[in-house]
């Protein structure tokens, strides 16, 4: 009415109204029960981008929806702590190599880049399509959600399997593109999320664009909403990267089922026959063949074997060998025979993670190099030396150094039974 009166004409011509909304066991809300929730101890607690966004992707516009301070904080775990968590490991080592991202206008013009900056990429391109098709149609619960499943994908595939291109010290094409890539994801995501949690979008928007770019528009809510670009999108590599995911997924629920950590290798991991309604033996063989060193990393193992005869992977089962993870017909098993030498490398891995929390401990920055002290037993003497390159590297330290001295930050610990103490101090 008051948008008739003084400007006659309506207020809206669309308009997107949500449903009832119930309390956490799906009642309804009443003062007599004292199941309302008082939505500022939420917005206090939360944050009201938290709230836009379990509000919007909770369930479809109209529909009803549960409602309590517990689940708008699962729905904050799960997507926006994650991209935020995103966001601020590029800010971080950007800021270490002093990345200009307007020194690189054009991303697509980097030549050779990597096969996961060209699968993100397209993933990219992909979401913004998928998101603009959703928006026109009213539908932010799909938009939402499908923004969340990029964001997983970008930060645990893409961001976990580029990492070492980021610590890397020399600053290459490579270690460009993937700055380069990451920049560009997060810039659209702040773009495409604009409508769903603004206050985030904006301060990501302002930090990644405003400061380089002072000519853009002053807001994200302003700037341009993605186009997406067909062309980049590549279906074939995309169905590849995602067959390598599942393989590693079932693999990790395979060393989980035998109960041995990640950070141990293995000799192998076998993939068995596929299902019907699975890929073909050879287009898995032909999948992996391309995508085959990121499963060979991701599930810390050494080599891919196939193997179609299903009775004899049920064998090996059987015999404690192998230990095998399924769904949908697709079937991966690990080797969980681990050998000295295996047993020797996890160990160092094992070091390394503790070192590396132990560098958070003392208060040290990413890019501090250190000097490493070690007191243990003769176990702990040969693994150091057999992967001193490895354990220096991974953990910046100038050098392994045995004993401890008084004025280094010290913990014990107890790896594979062994006592041993570890003591870490900044060089300078």
């Amino acid at each position: 009415a008051l948008s008739t009166l003084l400007f006659d004409r309506p207020c809206f011509r669309n308009v997107i109204c949500l449903g009832h909304i119930l309390d956490a066991k799906g009642e309804k809300m009443s003062k007599s029960k004292g199941n309302v929730v008082d939505p500022w101890t939420v917005l206090d607690s939360q944050g009201a981008d938290a709230l836009r966004w379990y509000l919007l992707t909770s369930s479809p516009a109209g529909s009803v929806r549960r409602f309590s301070a517990e689940l708008v904080g699962e729905a904050q775990r799960r997507f926006i702590r994650t991209l935020w968590n995103t966001y601020s490991f590029f800010v971080t080592y950007a800021n270490i190599d002093r990345f200009d991202p307007s020194a690189v206008r054009d991303f697509s013009e980097l030549s050779e880049k990597a096969e996961l900056d060209r699968w993100i990429i397209s993933e990219l391109h992909q979401l913004i399509a998928d998101v603009t098709k959703a928006m026109e149609g009213y539908n932010p619960t799909d938009a939402g959600r499908r923004i969340q499943d990029f964001v997983d994908d970008l930060s645990n595939w893409y961001v976990r399997r580029s990492r070492r291109r980021f610590w890397k010290s020399e600053s290459d094409a490579d270690k460009l593109s993937a700055y380069a890539t990451l920049y560009e994801c997060l810039v659209t995501l702040a773009k495409l999320l604009a409508p769903l949690t603004p206050f985030v979008a904006e301060e990501i928007y302002q930090n990644l664009v405003r400061s380089y770019y002072p000519d853009e528009p002053e807001s994200v809510h302003l700037a341009h909403f993605p186009i997406a670009d067909r062309s980049q999108v590549d279906e074939k590599l995309a169905q590849d990267i995602h067959l390598a995911m599942k393989v590693a997924s079932l693999g990790r629920a395979a060393r989980s089922n035998a109960g041995i950590k990640v950070r141990q290798p293995l000799a192998k991991v076998i993939l068995g026959p596929t299902g019907p309604t699975g890929p073909t033996g050879s287009q898995v063989r032909e999948s992996l063949g391309a995508t085959g060193p990121q499963v060979l990393e991701e599930l810390n193992v050494k080599e891919i074997e196939f193997e179609e005869d299903e009775e004899r992977l049920k064998r090996l089962a059987d015999e404690g060998k192998v230990e095998i993870a399924m769904e949908g017909g697709f079937s991966v098993a690990i080797v969980t025979e681990v050998t000295p030498e295996l047993a020797d490398e996890g160990m160092a891995r094992e070091l390394v993670h503790r070192l590396q929390t132990m560098r958070k401990q003392a208060g040290f920055d990413i890019a501090d190099y250190i000097y490493t002290y070690y007191q243990g037993g003769e176990n702990l003497k040969r693994v150091i030396e057999k992967h001193a390159d490895y354990i220096k590297q991974e953990t910046l330290s100038r050098d392994l150094i045995a004993g401890i001295p008084q004025d280094a930050y010290t913990e014990s610990h107890r790896i594979d039974g062994e006592e041993i103490t570890l003591g870490v101090k900044r060089q300078g």
